[in-house]
């Protein structure tokens, strides 16, 4: 009962932080013609954008790797709210059973996505699950990532960034990364964390572009 009191809060937060934020999307051309189109693809994220990534996606229908700690309940159940389906699985627990789910997830229409440092990190590393489904699916994976022109940051193993209502949100999305059936894991997760960290570098510089525009300071704070 806890649960779902607190699922419920935490998406009709996220509805109203996304309401009253302005959301400007960069470099998203081919993403929205991919989902304009039907045609299937990966998007892959860092963990500490995960809060308004909801927000970046257009297709019809996706579903994202959650891990099965307690945490990952309340995000999983949190983002059925949100319409996004779930994948129960990570890189620590349930890795090979998450990954399956996931492909299945694929088979039967959906696209997928990763939070591929997700979910306890090291924050910003690539871990092999979102390179071996690219390889199996053979979809391409589409980094993108965000920066807020004011935002906190929620003290954890990888800051969740929580933009400020009236701030805006700059999306930025990377080149896709293809990867070929039984190609090398190590060389492709490093090709995606340069790719993931370039998105990154421009949303932020966005983002202090906003901050400029509009006269203020930095306002990003560790809570």
């Amino acid at each position: 009962m806890r649960m779902t009191a607190l699922s419920l809060a935490a998406a009709w937060t996220i509805r109203l932080l996304a309401a009253s934020v302005r959301i400007r999307c960069h470099g998203d051309a081919e993403q929205r013609r991919r989902e304009a189109a039907g045609e299937r693809m990966i998007l892959a994220f860092w963990h500490r954008h995960l809060l308004l990534m909801p927000y970046g996606y257009r297709g019809r229908r996706i579903s994202v790797l959650v891990s099965r700690h307690r945490d990952g309940e309340l995000i999983a159940r949190t983002v059925a709210r949100l319409g996004i389906d779930c994948s129960r699985g990570s890189t620590t627990r349930g890795g090979v059973a998450g990954l399956r789910a996931l492909l299945r997830k694929a088979r039967a229409g959906y696209d997928l996505a990763f939070t591929p440092d997700g979910p306890r990190g090291p924050a910003g590393k690539v871990q092999p699950g979102v390179i071996q489904a690219a390889a199996a699916t053979g979809f391409p994976i589409q980094p993108v990532a965000l920066a807020a022109s004011r935002c906190r940051r929620l003290g954890s193993w990888d800051p969740l960034v929580v933009p400020l209502p009236f701030s805006t949100v700059h999306f930025v999305y990377g080149e896709p990364l293809a990867v070929a059936r039984r190609s090398p894991l190590a060389p492709a997760a490093a090709e995606l964390e340069a790719r993931l960290a370039a998105a990154e570098a421009a949303a932020e510089t966005l983002a202090a572009g906003s901050r400029r525009a509009a006269g203020v300071g930095a306002e990003v704070k560790t809570l």
